[in-house]
Order: structure tokens, then sequence, then C-alpha cells
């Protein structure tokens, strides 16, 4: 049976390679060679039609910034809306507040320079004073002790016949009460004005031949009471009597180990008038003698004096170590009272 169409005998014809794709082109001759390459052509040498490199990723960032852009165009120009106030009266407005403003700050300095805060009225004398001796009872924990007893105390012309002399602390004994610390009757004396605290320290002369006891007593009484005392004292010449003695601080080791009652040659008491302080210096031989003449600064410094204190100076030590002791506590008061002001010349 035949299956193929009739070729007029010629048989059938065989199927081809790949099924469903056309048969390939039959070659009609051999591939001609290419066109020949104009005169100084080199086949390395880029055509001028090419496209320019890509940027270079390493080139630096002012290189690699975009151009500037055009800046935008500047606002219309302010104009004031109809309503708004004219602008000639802004000028005198300005000059009515300044001239308040001046007006307010002069009368603000005026007020200071009268009395620093014109809402705070000026105290009172009675409420300075007051102020003043509170602030001075606070010098016996609030001052140095160097500065109220210097370890060192030279006085020009404060020995005998003018000569100069030179005190070296040798011992302090601690802050305390008043007890023991006087004679019976000048405890008494002194009991009205009350006892704070009682600072004490002894000295020795250059040669240790003589030996004082300086003492501070910080009172509780106020400035009426310290006057009225101070009045008395002098009025009646209390410093003269030898039952109103202060008494010494032995310090054992030293050229004070032997310092006791009996052995006070010459002493001084000084009341102040407008502190809460009593001063006083008691002094004597430093080979523990006893002296059964003792005899106030006043009749030791006298000229003709013959006694043993008069003539080895024991007065005048007793009179310069309190007046060096009585000056260092004014001037820690002052300083704690008014800080600002000078001291005296």
């Amino acid at each position: 049976m035949s299956t193929g169409v009739d070729r007029g005998g010629a048989g059938p014809r065989p199927a081809p390679s790949h099924p469903g794709f056309p048969p390939p082109r039959p070659r009609t001759g051999p591939i001609p060679p290419p066109p020949p390459s104009p005169p100084g052509y080199s086949p390395y040498e880029p055509y001028e039609h090419y496209e320019p490199y890509p940027p270079n990723p390493y080139a630096s960032y002012a290189d690699r910034q975009p151009h500037p852009q055009p800046s935008p165009e500047p606002p219309p120009p302010y104009v004031p809306a109809p309503h708004a106030a004219p602008r000639r009266h802004r000028p005198v407005l300005a000059a009515v507040c300044m001239v308040l403003g001046l007006g307010l700050l002069g009368g603000a300095a005026v007020g200071a320079l009268i009395n620093h805060d014109p809402l705070v009225p000026a105290p009172t004398a009675a409420e300075a004073s007051a102020s003043a001796y509170g602030a001075t009872r606070d010098l016996w924990h609030s001052t140095p002790v160097n500065t109220l007893f210097p370890p060192t105390v030279k006085g020009r012309a404060a020995g005998p016949g003018g000569s100069d002399r030179t005190w070296t602390r040798i011992g302090i004994a601690p802050a305390s009460g008043c007890a023991d610390a006087f004679d019976p009757l000048l405890a008494k004396l002194l009991a009205p004005i009350g006892c704070v605290r009682l600072l004490r320290a002894t000295y020795a002369d250059a040669t240790s031949t003589d030996v004082t006891t300086v003492g501070i007593l910080v009172t509780k009484s106020d400035a009426a009471t310290m006057r009225a005392l101070h009045d008395r004292w002098n009025d009646e010449h209390l410093g003269a009597r030898t039952d109103l003695m202060p008494r010494p601080v032995a310090f054992a080791g030293t050229a004070a180990s032997g310092f006791g009652d009996k052995q006070r040659a010459s002493w001084t008491v000084a009341v102040s008038a407008d502190l809460p302080v009593v001063v006083y210096a008691v002094t004597g031989f430093a080979d523990a003698r006893e002296i059964t003449d003792p005899e106030p600064v006043d009749a030791a410094t006298a000229d003709g004096a013959t006694t043993a204190a008069a003539e080895a100076g024991l007065g005048d030590t007793a009179q310069a170590l309190s007046d060096e002791v009585y000056a260092d506590v004014r001037e820690a008061a002052r300083k704690l009272t008014d800080p600002s002001t000078e001291p005296p010349q």
C-alpha cells in the first residue's frame, strides 16, 4: 500500500532528519572576505563615536558634586496693612519708656546708697550692739588659738627702763568653765556677767625667769551689764585688792610647773566696756618662790617701787601680755562683727 505522493514512478521521498524544521538552504558558494580597512586604521584605537567611559568611582567629593542649582527668587517686599499704626508715634513711645526706666533705676540707686535696702530699716544702736555681742561670743571657737594667744610675743620697751622683752608660749589650757579660776570674791563679783568659756595660756620670758598666765573670759552679759561692771571696777579701784586676784595655770615639765596661788607676784584685770570679755594676766617667778606681798600692776610699775616683783619687772610683763592679748581679742571681734571695716591704726 502506497502512502506517499505519486511522483511519476520515481518512488517515495525519504523523511527529513529533523521533522518540523525546514531543510537547510544549500550553499551557493564560499563566504566572501571582509572589505579592506581604511588607511591608518588600528583595531586598538577606539572610534570617535564611542560613548565616554563611566564616571571615576575614586573621584573626590568635590568632583562628584551636582551642578549648582539656581537660587530661588527673593520674596516680594513687605507692604504694611492699611490698618497698621502710623510710624510717627513709635519714637514718642520709645522716649517715654526710656524716661520712665531711667527714673526707676535712679530711684533704686539712690535708695541703695542711702540704706542699702530701702525696704529694710536700719538697725537701732541696741540691735547693733546685741548683734556685735552675739558674734563676739563665738570667738572662742571661731578664732584660731594662735590668733588669741600668739606663740611668741615681742614687747618693745616693755621691760624695766624701757628694755625690749620677748615671751614664748609654753602651754595652753583646754577651753573650760570658770570654776576655780578666780579667788572666791572675784568669782562672786564676776558671777552676774556669766561665763560662756574661759581660755588660758601661760608664757615664759626669754631667760625663763618669770612665768605669766593670760586669760580670756567670754561672758554671757549684754552691753549694759558689761558697762556697769567696767565702771564699778575702775571707780572703786577693785583691781588693787589682793583678794580679787585671778589664778594661774601650771604646766608640768615646763618653767611653770610650780606656778600656783602662792607664787603670784603681780596681776591685772581688764573688764571691757564694749565687748563681752574680761582679759587678765597674773605673773610670778619661774623658780616657784612664794610671794608674801603681791602687787597689782599699777603699784609694781610705779616709779621708786622696790619690791621683788617691781625690780624684776613682773608688773611690766603682766601689763604687756595683757595688752597684747586684749588687742588680739578686739581685732578678732572686729572681724566677726564687721569684716569690711579697716582695723584702727
